[in-house]
């Protein structure tokens, strides 16, 4: 199985970028977690996103606020995935929301909510799940787990009314 690259430009990102490790761990995706900033460390971070493919990773997750051009940087630096997490430092996020969604025609950047670890970590499990079928599976049953409580709530909703 491919391993996702989880990069964050800062420690403070770190409470929100455990959220997506915990899903991948729920789906035994194996991942790399690293602090790379996009402008306090700029050759580690072009020298991750070049060996990334070589090094077995499937999709990398980018997390970043203010400017957050992180996601941005590791994608012009790859062709692989790149999911980009901004995170709410000021602002609400919107500077980093922006930041992170307005990329340059060619060099793409897939943008969850600000600070939506959760789902940047569904979205590559999906992407690896295409190629994986058990991980496929796994998506399948997590859904279908989803729809079944959310209709055991709709049938005692009455019940807490």
């Amino acid at each position: 199985m491919k391993k996702v690259g989880i990069i964050m430009g800062s420690t403070s990102d770190l409470p929100i970028v455990r959220k997506a490790a915990e899903v991948l761990k729920d789906f035994g995706v194996p991942f790399e977690a690293h602090v790379y900033s996009a402008h306090r460390t700029p050759g580690e971070a072009k020298e991750f996103a070049a060996s990334a493919r070589d090094k077995g990773f499937g999709v990398i997750i980018a997390a970043a606020g203010m400017a957050a051009h992180l996601a941005g940087a590791l994608a012009a630096g790859t062709t692989l995935p790149v999911i980009g997490i901004p995170i709410s430092s000021s602002m609400n996020g919107l500077d980093a929301l922006l930041s992170t969604v307005q990329m340059p025609s060619g060099i793409p950047v897939a943008t969850v909510a600000v600070d939506g670890a959760k789902n940047a970590a569904f979205l590559a499990v999906q992407i690896l799940a295409v190629e994986d079928a058990a991980l496929a599976e796994k998506l399948a049953a997590q859904r279908a787990k989803n729809a079944a409580d959310i209709l055991e709530k709709d049938r005692t909703i009455m019940d807490n009314l």
